[in-house]
Parts: structure tokens; sequence; C-alpha cells
């Protein structure tokens, strides 16, 4: 088997460690012999997302977001052609974001997202910025699992459907809000930085199992020792005072 991976703004959206998340999946595919190959996208290069199993694009601030707005709403077509085909998804803030409706900042100013789902972002004043460790219980594809992270986000992400988690101790989409990112059966998307999947390997699992869905249908990943990975979320469940 082998796993394509296309990284989207990988020069510009990149905030606390996103990049992370790519070494993760490329480490795992290769301990279980699962050839990963990625490809970078940044702003003018033509690259056409439905030739891959997974999309990825991490977090960027508001100056970011600006910069690659107009090369990602030309790509908009491509990008609902590679749903269409069944790739996976995987955004970060910033990614997260721009697939809605649209993102408001402090100033009114208003850039349209891609639209392809209903939620929208309006940042919030300071007071309300929402910043810290997060945990949350999620429920991907039937597994059941306690994730952490590092969220530091001004939009507040209102109008989503179907949440990725419910908050356990955090903010999530808005200031002290109860649910965290979305998620359907194709895409994921959160405000989670740290980055997501090195704590977080069951997450990384999924999204792997999902990726390769395209291709190859359901498969059964070998498990991985974990140990560390496992040690490393429960220490951070256990500094937020939340159970394993």
């Amino acid at each position: 088997m082998n796993l394509r991976i296309l990284w989207m703004y990988h020069d510009l959206m990149d905030l606390y460690g996103d990049k992370g998340n790519i070494q993760v999946l490329k480490t795992r595919c290769a301990k279980r012999g699962i050839d990963c190959s990625v490809d970078t996208c940044t702003i003018g290069e033509k690259k056409d997302p439905a030739d891959y199993d997974l999309f990825f694009m991490g977090g960027g601030a508001d100056r970011e977001q600006n910069l690659i707005y107009e090369d990602l709403i030309a790509r908009k077509e491509d990008i609902r052609r590679a749903m269409d085909e069944r790739t996976a998804f995987l955004l970060i803030c910033g990614g997260y974001q721009l697939f809605g409706q649209y993102y408001r900042d402090q100033d009114g100013s208003e850039i349209q997202g891609l639209g392809f789902f209903d939620y929208y972002t309006i940042a919030a004043d300071r007071d309300h910025r929402c910043i810290g460790n997060i945990a949350v219980e999620t429920v991907i594809d039937g597994v059941s699992m306690k994730a952490v992270g590092f969220e530091n986000h001004g939009g507040q992400t209102q109008n989503v459907s179907s949440p990725f988690a419910r908050v356990l101790s955090g903010h999530g989409n808005m200031y002290r809000s109860e649910y965290e990112g979305f998620m359907n059966d194709q895409v994921l998307a959160t405000y989670m930085h740290g980055p997501l999947l090195p704590k977080n390997p069951g997450i990384a699992d999924q999204i792997i199992r999902r990726a390769l869905k395209k291709r190859s249908g359901e498969v059964t990943l070998a498990d991985l020792d974990d140990t560390l990975e496992i040690s490393a979320r429960n220490i951070m469940l256990d500094r937020l005072k939340v159970s394993h």
C-alpha cells in the first residue's frame, strides 16, 4: 500500500509545529511498511488535490490567511473534485476556518471561505481569545478516545453542525464552548495545535485509515507500541485534571 499526502501552503500555514503532523503520519506509515509520500504546494504552484489520498493544511495568523486567500479560492473546484473523489482532509486552525462560509476579523473586514460547510468565524476581542492547553473526547469512525492539544485563536467558529469533539478542558470552537472542531466521514478540522498527532496516536491512525480508504478500501493497521505517546498524552490530561 502507499499513501500520498498533499501539504498545502507548507511555507506559510505552519503555526505551533503543525509540520509535526506530517512527520507523525510518515513515521507511523513507515513502521507498518506503508509507502508514504508528501508533496508540498504553495501559492502559484500547480498540484491537483484529487491525485492525493490526504489533503493537509495547517494554521496561520490573519496575515498568512490573507496571503493565501486568493490562491486558495482559485483552487475551489479542484478541491471540490478531490472531496467528490473521496480524498481525506486534515485541517488545522486557519485551514479549518477557510473551509467554512467566511472569516470576519476584529476590524470588520470579511474574507469569504470556500463555503464547503455551513460554519463561519468571527474574531473575538482580546478578552475572549481562546488560548491554552485543551483536552477533548471524540469518536472517530466508531472509535472513542480522549485527545490533548494546544489552542490559540481569536476566531469564534459558529454554526458547526457536526463537531469533532466534546471539550473536557479548554475552550474549543468558541470561548468556553462545549464543542471543538468539525468532522464528517471525510474531513477532520480542528483548532488543536501542539501539533495534534504526536500525543494522539489514535487520531493519527484514523487519519491514515481514512486516507488509505480512497484507493485500498477498508484496511486494518498493525498495532504499534504507543507507550511513549500515550504517556505524554496522559501527563497533559493529569495537568488538566481530566481522567485518562
